[in-house]
């Protein structure tokens, strides 16, 4: 199950007590002030996890608390601070203090570290408190308050491609057989329901990493259809690769379905449609001829356009190869 947004609330431990003592040994019968410091709460940590990628953590667990520090002891003996509570959350995952309404964490790089909330200080013993005026203080504080917040989490997913076209233009079959993401497949328009990461393997130990999110509709940008929850999913992408089918079913054109998508991407984000793209051109394998790919390179002649197939590979290492240049340009010099 995919999980993009969820509510939390978050709570640090609180400081433990510090303690309110006196020596007492055998012959000091009056032995000063020696109660320990508590202990510091434990703090709320969120990590970014590269091995998680959905926030389904977090749907059926509303309430995180760290563990408070423990009250200070006699002969000056520290309390045990709380331990520090965890959280792995998958990298690109954004979060927001709702009682604040503004964005507190960005955990968009992997291993990255950001503490949420605060563990409280533990009260300081008696014994800071003697003075000359007052030898036996049968005063401690209390310790403070660990931080608190309401949380929103919303994760964006980080790839370095995205995958964007109309349902059935064959994204979930080309990201099946470059990647080891086995996407389901089949005839229906939405067969991808939820946003698919992949990893494609090139030579050399080099690795692109790959979105695709649900099929795109005319007007999802105002909630039409599923591609629409998800177009969030590839603001982090460095480029946008357009699935175009060559032959669509409805009898549609090509680049006319290509404006679509692209109406959409701007409607959506500007910043989305500045992003470097190129088209795939897919189903190339049913071509007899060379009349519809030329077709859609008259129609748009300014962009770039790779003919692919996803079903019989033809055209995948190019276009691979291209997304590498684009992506790593300098490492290609």
């Amino acid at each position: 199950m995919f999980v993009d947004e969820a509510k939390i609330h978050v709570k640090a431990g609180d400081g433990g007590a510090g303690c309110v003592s006196f020596r007492r040994e055998k012959y000091i019968p009056k032995g000063g002030p020696d109660g320990g410091d508590g202990g510091d709460g434990g703090s709320v940590i969120f990590v970014s996890d590269p091995n998680k990628n959905t926030l389904l953590d977090f749907a059926g667990r509303h309430h995180w608390l760290a563990q408070r520090g423990q009250s200070g002891m006699g002969k000056k003996m520290y309390g045990k601070g709380g331990e520090d509570l965890i959280v792995p959350v998958p990298p690109g995952t954004m979060v927001f203090d709702i009682d604040k309404d503004m964005l507190i964490a960005d955990l968009d790089q992997p291993e990255k570290r950001v503490v949420i909330a605060k563990g409280g200080h533990g009260g300081r013993g008696n014994w800071h408190f003697k003075s000359s005026t007052n030898q036996t203080p049968r005063y401690a504080e209390p310790g403070t308050e660990g931080g608190e917040r309401n949380l929103r989490l919303e994760l964006k997913l980080i790839a370095d491609v995205g995958l964007v076209g109309l349902p059935n233009a064959g994204k979930s079959t080309l990201l099946s057989v470059i990647s080891v993401a086995r996407p389901k497949i089949a005839d229906n328009p939405f067969t991808t329901m939820t946003p698919q990461l992949g990893i494609a393997g090139l030579s050399g130990e080099r690795r692109i990493v790959i979105a695709d999110i649900p099929g795109l509709i005319e007007g999802a940008q105002h909630g039409a259809g599923l591609g629409h929850a998800f177009l969030k999913h590839i603001e982090r992408t460095k480029i946008i690769v357009h699935m175009l089918d060559l032959y669509p079913m409805d009898g549609s054109k090509p680049a006319d379905n290509y404006r679509k998508i692209r109406g959409e991407l701007e409607a959506f984000s500007p910043e989305l449609a500045q992003k470097h793209e190129l088209i795939a051109a897919n189903k190339i394998d049913l071509a007899s001829d060379d009349e519809a790919l030329d077709e859609l390179m008259n129609a748009l002649p300014e962009k770039e356009i790779l003919a692919i197939s996803g079903a019989s590979h033809q055209g995948l290492d190019q276009l691979l190869g291209t997304l590498w240049e684009a992506l790593h340009p300098q490492r290609e010099e």
